[in-house]
């Protein structure tokens, strides 16, 4: 109750939270450090998720494995359905400079930091930028490649999209899924259902953060409760989630 009075006061530019923000952005020059992504450029903001994890390169570091093993596969067509501001539509794209980039976002904040952060990273004629994404859009975009990367976080509109027996392509289509049980009680376990008759699928959960992966100490930091830096390095979400890596069966044999 008092820290909503607190955010209803004092102003965003005054709150730790954006000193921090500022703190990374200024000691890593702009640039993610480390992970998958490393190198990349990064604007001054992200949209609807936080900010200071994906700066220092330890954003859901859960999934680095399998982005590596992704970029390794050399995925002619890399779909991104909630790319948000771009972390993984852009990220991508610099790892896969041969392949074509679609992203769908819905919020136009959204796609108007997408195209800031393509243009930045030198990316932007790669990326092809959408609003909605329904059944039919996906389809659309599935049915041009037999070889496609779904990238999908999409606040729990994972389970009326992504349906192979309404997106037949879906059965042969690579697929990593964030999902939202906070959202849709069960929606991971039907989607493992959904899709293990066709698809090798892993659960990959979601792993603690704290203080300690803050690497930037000043007088400011050592004057914030530690819970506070713990949250800051979080990813902010409302309870323990985790991530869907389905494989077709088809790619699985052919590699084995």
């Amino acid at each position: 109750m008092i820290a909503k009075l607190l955010r209803a006061i004092i102003p965003a530019r005054f709150r730790p939270i954006r000193y921090l923000e500022n703190l990374v952005y200024n000691r890593v020059n702009g640039r993610i450090p480390q992970g998958p992504f490393s190198g990349m450029r990064y604007i001054r903001d992200s949209v609807g998720s936080a900010y200071v994890p994906k700066l220092l390169g330890i954003y859901e570091r859960e999934l680095t494995g399998y982005v590596e093993q992704a970029c390794a596969s050399r995925f002619p067509l890399i779909v991104d359905i909630g790319a948000a501001e771009g972390y993984y539509a852009v990220g991508m794209s610099l790892r896969n400079p041969n392949a074509r980039i679609i992203a769908f976002e819905m919020e136009e904040r959204g796609r108007t930091a997408l195209q800031e952060m393509a243009a930045l990273n030198g990316v932007a004629s790669r990326i092809q930028i959408h609003e909605k994404c329904d059944c039919a859009d996906l389809q659309a975009v599935l049915m041009h490649s037999d070889r496609v990367l779904v990238i999908c976080d999409v606040e729990g509109d994972e389970e009326k999209l992504l349906n192979p027996s309404v997106i037949p392509a879906l059965a042969h289509t690579q697929l990593l899924v964030e999902t939202h049980d906070f959202v849709l009680r069960g929606v991971t376990e039907r989607l493992v259902k959904r899709f293990s008759p066709t698809h090798e699928v892993r659960r990959i959960w979601q792993e603690a953060r704290n203080h300690e992966e803050m690497p930037y100490h000043t007088l400011g930091t050592s004057l914030l409760p530690r819970r506070y830096l713990d949250w800051a390095v979080s990813e902010w979400r409302p309870e323990k989630m985790s991530w869907l890596w389905m494989e077709p069966r088809t790619m699985v044999n052919a590699t084995a």
